[in-house]
């Protein structure tokens, strides 16, 4: 297999230091649908992050079948896209299974999965958002090392891509809205879910894209740049859930005096997080780590020797970490 572009190894290491193992998510995309549907037989249906599992498996489905025709003008590449992209979220979904925190991007849907006040398709939107704006342009340079190219050599596919997610958002909505409806007063989440688009995230990505490629020879930026995208949008995935009313009951037990308790954290952590950013001259990082959970920035979960938050920016600027 190549070395990547900028003559380091592949060895299974992400470009943000985490690792992505084929294998485990699935080896093909074949694979990676086997793993999806078997994920998602294990769930409740009006689980949130079943929900966006249901959405990214018929995403994955749409990209397969068009592997083998000429819609796209190189398919292996297209596929070991699809596959180190996958096997982002999967790292997700095993971290939450073994009791460790996920990336900061995912934590806002794997704790809101069971909240009733949040409408089915927010949990859709949340996790797009999450796997969109930041495993995506992660995984493109990830691609890019294995297959030792440069990101304008997959961007013509990138953006067809595209044109498939489009089709699948406006059956994911359209579904979920017709099957949930909307909470009264609609307005407010009308709006919220009108701010936020497949097309204007996949553009963001691939600037980020652009930004973590110049950036390739400078581990410590790839590293910051990384983690800050990881807080924000994460912060942006905990607005994306903000419960706006009650839907079908409650969701696995969790009871509607919740939602009161759950809408005063949120408003607090966005205001905190906006607060934070602001004074450190940065991105806001997403504060959802439960009370006395561990610090661990590099996605392993152990919390031994892990970086504090805006340790990353420091090592790279040279200032001292105290």
């Amino acid at each position: 297999m190549p070395g990547r572009v900028d003559g380091t190894a592949v060895d299974g290491t992400a470009v943000d230091g985490r690792v992505v193992d084929e294998a485990e998510a699935g080896g093909t995309v074949d694979g990676v649908v086997a793993r999806l549907r078997a994920f998602g037989a294990g769930l409740a249906p009006d689980d949130g992050v079943a929900v966006f599992n249901r959405a990214y498996l018929t995403v994955t489905e749409a990209v397969r079948e068009r592997l083998g025709g000429p819609y796209f003008a190189d398919p292996a590449a297209v596929a070991e896209l699809d596959v180190l992209f996958a096997g982002r979220y999967l790292l997700a979904v095993a971290a939450d299974a073994a009791g460790r925190e996920p990336p900061a991007c995912w934590r806002p849907l794997f704790e809101l999965r069971a909240h009733a006040g949040v409408h089915p398709l927010q949990f859709a939107l949340a996790g797009m958002n999450a796997h969109i704006q930041h495993d995506l342009p992660l995984a493109v340079l990830d691609t890019c090392g294995r297959l030792g190219c440069e990101p304008e050599d997959v961007e013509d596919d990138y953006h067809r891509v595209n044109g498939v997610l489009a089709e699948v958002e406006a059956a994911v909505r359209e579904q979920l809205l017709g099957a949930h409806g909307l909470p009264e007063p609609a307005a407010p989440l009308a709006h919220l879910l009108g701010a936020w688009s497949v097309d204007a995230a996949r553009e963001a990505a691939w600037s980020a894209v652009r930004a973590l490629w110049e950036l390739r020879r400078v581990p410590c930026a790839v590293h910051a740049f990384a983690a800050a995208l990881d807080g924000s949008v994460g912060l942006l995935g905990r607005a994306l859930l903000l419960p706006l009313g009650l839907h079908h009951g409650v969701h696995h037990g969790v009871h509607s005096g919740l939602h009161h308790d759950v809408h005063q954290d949120l408003h607090r952590d966005l205001h905190a997080d906006a607060a934070a950013g602001t004074a450190a001259g940065r991105l806001p990082e997403a504060r959802n780590r439960p009370v006395g959970g561990s610090a661990d920035e590099s996605g392993t979960g152990t919390g031994g020797g892990a970086a504090r938050p805006g340790q990353a920016q420091l090592e790279c600027s040279g200032l001292p970490s105290a």
